[in-house]
């Protein structure tokens, strides 16, 4: 939906609230449902999506609360993202629209009617118009504590006397764990979001922070005894393609990609390009948490596998000086042994895996050529 049409639906809704003086008082045909979509083809839409359908058929209502609205313009947007500060909001749309750009993207979609009593329902909907009349709309995106999902799980629990469960299978889980599958078929992707997360995605997920863990959740949930689903449907159900794999973006190009590397090793030319574009990532892995306010990049032990000794290493090699190559050499060696130690049971070694070993064949060679001239 384009954001004049957005514009235009906000100024519409907050003239119908403004016209009550307030949210308006549902009917006993109102029905509050959890929206759950599909995963799409773009890495922003890869994990599905969540949202909320009031619907009142005596009223004339039947809106969606999309809480995982942002603007591409943004001034900086990029750097917005990367430091945690990016602005999300709430915006509207009819179901028929929403319903629409779902179906044209061929992403599933899974209504689940809630079973709330009109008390909650009314208290929902008041609280849906306060936040769009005011500041509240917006709200500052981080990728696991706070997102589409967990404002909408936070929304229905505030009516809940019993929050919604989180006794699913994904919180026997880590959090990468559960977002490594989510990208079985984006390997260069997952490779990526590897080596930005740290310490905090190695938990155990103790959060329903993806769209499919909320609806489990919610299915396993009682509302003053009762089932809180109250009926769930497939309201348009994804027509399943021939999926064609990528000829690039997967793990054997990786492999050939990472073994060029290895028959260039010998090599002092490409052994300090190599070294420094490491150490010069292992400086951004090392620093990025200073400055994002996402958690998920803090305390990043990828360091270690793209090690900032690197530079140092290149530095005492181009002053061929013998004895602190061979000190940082044993260095780096024991920040990538330490490095293969702590994640060899962790899902990402395998992926990791072309990386440790050809580093360590590249500083394995400068070890050996500390007693002999460098050939180019």
């Amino acid at each position: 939906m384009s954001f004049i049409r957005l514009f235009f639906c906000l100024v519409l809704l907050n003239s119908y609230f403004c016209t009550y003086g307030q949210a308006p008082e549902l009917s006993d045909k109102a029905e509050i449902s959890l929206l759950t979509c599909g995963t799409g083809d773009q890495l922003y839409s890869i994990y599905g999506h969540t949202a909320l359908r009031i619907q009142d058929s005596e009223k004339g209502i039947d809106i969606v609360y999309n809480y995982g609205t942002f603007d591409f313009t943004t001034p900086n947007f990029y750097g917005k993202f990367i430091k945690g500060d990016l602005q999300y909001f709430v915006s509207t749309s009819s179901f028929d629209e929403f319903n629409y750009s779902y179906v044209l993207d061929n992403r599933e979609i899974t209504e689940q009617v809630l079973n709330l009593n009109p008390i909650q329902k009314q208290e929902l909907f008041n609280e849906l118009g306060n936040v769009l009349s005011s500041e509240k709309r917006f709200y500052t995106y981080k990728f696991i504590d706070r997102n589409c999902t967990t404002m909408v799980a936070d929304l229905i629990n505030s009516v809940l006397k019993t929050k919604i469960s989180t006794k699913i299978p994904d919180t026997e889980q880590t959090y990468r764990t559960i977002l490594y599958g989510y990208l079985n078929n984006n390997f260069y992707e997952n490779l990526g979001i590897n080596l930005m997360f740290g310490l905090k995605t190695d938990r155990q997920s103790d959060k329903l922070f993806l769209p499919t863990e909320l609806q489990q959740g919610v299915s396993l949930s009682k509302n003053e005894g009762k089932n809180l689903v109250k009926e769930e449907k497939t309201v348009y159900k994804k027509v399943e393609t021939e999926e064609s794999k990528s000829l690039w973006n997967n793990y054997i190009t990786f492999i050939l990609f990472m073994t060029l590397p290895i028959f260039f090793s010998g090599k002092r030319k490409f052994q300090l390009a190599w070294l420094t574009v490491n150490g010069l990532l292992g400086v951004f892995f090392s620093l990025v948490g200073l400055y994002s306010l996402h958690k998920e990049v803090l305390w990043n032990y990828n360091a270690l596998l793209m090690n900032p000794a690197f530079l140092l290493l290149v530095f005492f090699v181009l002053k061929n000086n013998t004895t602190w190559v061979r000190r940082t050499v044993f260095f780096c060696g024991f920040c990538l042994s330490a490095y293969t130690i702590f994640i060899c049971t962790k899902v990402q070694f395998f992926m990791m895996l072309p990386i440790i070993l050809t580093n360590g064949i590249i500083v394995w060679n400068i070890f050996k050529k500390t007693n002999t001239a460098y050939k180019d």
